[in-house]
């Protein structure tokens, strides 16, 4: 992993926690459900709570009814976007306290509320706990939500696995502390860089497209509606294939998830053994330079040549 990536890993998670403290990017499971499934429950003889309890999928709703209502949602949620980046985008008002960061977190906002909604329809269970963030576990089901949404590789095998029932299954004959370190952790991380990279550029071109007065508005709306309409598909898309999962998949998921995590540990390996060759040369120009000081101090050469020495380590590449 890149320095660049690495230090765009760390900004999308400052990113990450500063949009979780946006009110209303946080969804309550709870609200969103009834509100979701209200009119659907009573049209076809459902008892609310039952869904409440079990989730959509356990209670036997339909993958095609999920889609649909997965699908309006998208929409809902990508026009709702626009909207708000449009405004950001028009000169004076809101323009006038807007900023890159600002329109980061409005995106990042409205993706991670988006996840959050998606993930409830497909039966996942409250990820929030008395109200609080469960900060590490939180996050990193965040991150891998959002990982799929940005296509980042790995992270779609992992939501499912992670999502699906026989998967839990399987997954206990592996030892955990294990399959976290080696699977899930490198591909958070991967998620994480990759996710800062791309929001950075983003934001960006959202920054630059200001300059223009009426069209930056433009500019900024399409920019959010081009990219978050296909990301809400993704992850809807994922969800949807965790419902009917078969051990075949999960085999072959897990290996997906295997391949994006040695290509993780190979880029770490190659940094690593890049930053020990550095160090290899810093600490060999700086043994030659003391054995040319102690020939220097020892009047074996002049300063002149002590000199000529020191400048032809320090400036070799040149």
């Amino acid at each position: 992993m890149s320095n660049n990536t690495r230090d765009a890993g760390t900004s999308f998670e400052v990113a990450l926690v500063n949009a979780l403290k946006i009110p209303g990017v946080k969804v309550n499971r709870r609200e969103f459900l009834l509100k979701t499934f209200d009119e659907y429950s009573n049209t076809n003889e459902i008892n609310i709570l039952d869904i409440l309890e079990k989730g959509p999928v356990e209670i036997g709703i339909s993958p095609d009814t999920l889609d649909k209502i997965s699908s309006a949602l998208i929409g809902k949620r990508t026009l709702q976007s626009t909207s708000a980046s449009f405004l950001a985008g028009l000169p004076g008002g809101l323009a006038m306290a807007a900023s890159i960061p600002a329109d980061t977190l409005q995106f990042l906002g409205v993706t991670i509320r988006l996840a959050q909604e998606l993930a409830y329809i497909h039966g996942y269970k409250d990820i929030w706990v008395n109200g609080e963030i469960d900060s590490e576990k939180v996050r990193g089901e965040l991150t891998l939500f959002l990982g799929v949404m940005f296509g980042v590789g790995g992270s779609a095998s992992a939501v499912k696995i992670l999502s699906s029932g026989i998967s839990k299954q399987m997954l206990k004959k592996l030892p955990q502390k294990a399959l976290t370190k080696t699977i899930y952790y490198p591909i958070i991380k991967k998620s994480a860089g990759i996710i800062g990279v791309k929001i950075t550029k983003q934001t960006f071109a959202k920054g630059v497209s200001k300059i223009v007065p009426v069209l930056g508005g433009i500019i900024s709306g399409g920019l959010t509606y081009a990219s978050m309409k296909p990301m809400g598909r993704r992850l809807k898309d994922t969800l949807a294939e965790s419902i009917n999962y078969t051990e075949e998949e999960f085999d072959k998921d897990i290996k997906s998830m295997f391949g994006s995590v040695d290509v993780v540990f190979e880029e770490a390996a190659a940094e690593k053994e890049d930053n020990m060759t550095q160090k290899s040369e810093t600490f060999s120009v700086a043994d030659e330079l003391l054995k040319f000081k102690k020939l220097l101090d020892m009047g074996v050469i002049t300063q002149e040549e002590f000199d000529v020495k020191k400048k032809q380590l320090l400036y070799v590449d040149n």
